[in-house]
């Protein structure tokens, strides 16, 4: 007599409880998780000390490099003030002769040089210094205390020295435009991450990203100049620069995102705030910066942006060309590189989001 084969299928009970199973390792955690803690605790220790580094370094290593100031009067007396500041501070300064004190306001007025010694035509007349405290006020200071040392002979009854940018009432130690170097970057990078995050249809985000720079770049102005005194230029000629410059950055996050994806926000995090910030010169001048950092800093948004807004702000726009060219080509490269990635986005054989999975039915189920 045959035996049929016992089933081991559960039996199904009206409300299905006997139909389902627990997964091995159910309520444990997965195995997976576990490998990524190491390695997120040591890619996060290396991202702080990489923030560290790049914030650090540049503050450590400041200092004079190549700043160009001019020496102005007669060849002879000139020549002899400009041994003695290269003596002082060697390699700090790029020094140039002029032929007279209005030669010397004229380069200063345009940024070409932080300021001037003006010698005395006479013999014994005592030299003047030509500062411009608004142009960077830590290399104003140096001036100053290089002034005194100039000539023992004169240094007891002091040297005239004369600020032709002075500082406003309200921000005494011009301090002001540099404390919103990072505001600026964060503001282009932060709008950019949350117009990409919010929104998803390309022309919603382009025009909520013109939008935030003319606003956010007149509204800054706005503040800096009225609300806490720290600036008394053309207030339009001053808020656009800003709105250039917010727009860069802005422009540059969004176009690497629509490329990149998640990769292009962090490196653009990289480019405008471990790199940009740091290395942006807006506090005292690229030249107070190491070589090659000063200059190199320039070239990125930060840079060109603090330097078009000290410009603009104090100087009616003289010597922003090159922050302009500099601004411009990375609007540019941001808005093809949004145009080219919203496009890919949209083709037809772009990969569309998984549907999602309908739950499998369970065992012994009907």
């Amino acid at each position: 007599m045959s035996r049929k084969p016992v089933s081991t299928e559960t039996p199904a009970t009206p409300d299905g409880a006997g139909s389902t199973t627990e997964p091995v390792g159910a309520g444990s955690p997965a195995p997976d998780g576990w490998r990524k803690v190491p390695i997120l605790v040591v890619a996060l220790t290396a991202l702080l000390v990489a923030m560290l580094t790049a914030f650090a370094l540049p503050a450590i290593n400041s200092g004079p490099h190549k700043v160009p100031i001019a020496v102005a009067g007669p060849d002879a007396a000139a020549a002899k003030i400009a041994g003695q500041l290269e003596k002082a501070k060697p390699g700090g300064f790029r020094i140039r002769t002029l032929p007279d004190a209005r030669a010397a306001r004229e380069g200063i007025d345009d940024r070409d040089i932080y300021g001037a010694v003006v010698v005395g035509a006479t013999p014994g007349a005592k030299p003047e210094v030509l500062i411009a405290t608004t142009a960077s006020p830590t290399i104003a200071t140096t001036l100053r205390t290089l002034a005194r040392a100039l000539d023992p002979a004169t240094a007891d009854s002091g040297v005239v020295v004369r600020d032709l940018h002075p500082p406003m009432a309200d921000d005494p130690n011009a301090i002001g435009l540099s404390a919103g170097a990072l505001p600026l970057v964060l503001g282009g990078y932060l709008a950019a991450a949350a117009i990409v995050t919010l929104l998803r249809d390309p022309a919603q985000r382009a025009a909520t990203a013109f939008g935030f720079s003319i606003a956010g770049g007149f509204a800054l102005t706005a503040l800096l100049q009225y609300g806490f005194g720290v600036t008394n230029g053309n207030y339009a000629l001053t808020s656009l620069a800003v709105t250039f410059s917010t727009a860069a950055t802005c422009w540059t996050i969004m176009g690497l995102s629509a490329l990149l994806g998640g990769a292009g926000l962090a490196l653009g995090a990289t480019m405008m705030i471990f790199l940009g910030n740091p290395l942006s010169g807006l506090a005292a001048g690229p030249e107070w910066l190491p070589t090659p950092w000063g200059t190199f800093g320039q070239f990125l948004p930060p840079g060109a942006g603090g330097t078009l807004l000290r410009s603009t702000a104090f100087f009616d726009g003289s010597g922003s060309t090159r922050a302009l060219i500099v601004l411009s080509g990375w609007l540019l490269g941001g808005l093809a590189l949004f145009v080219l990635g919203s496009r890919r986005q949209a083709a037809p054989g772009a990969a569309a989001p998984a549907p999602e999975r309908e739950p499998e039915p369970t065992l012994g189920k009907s």
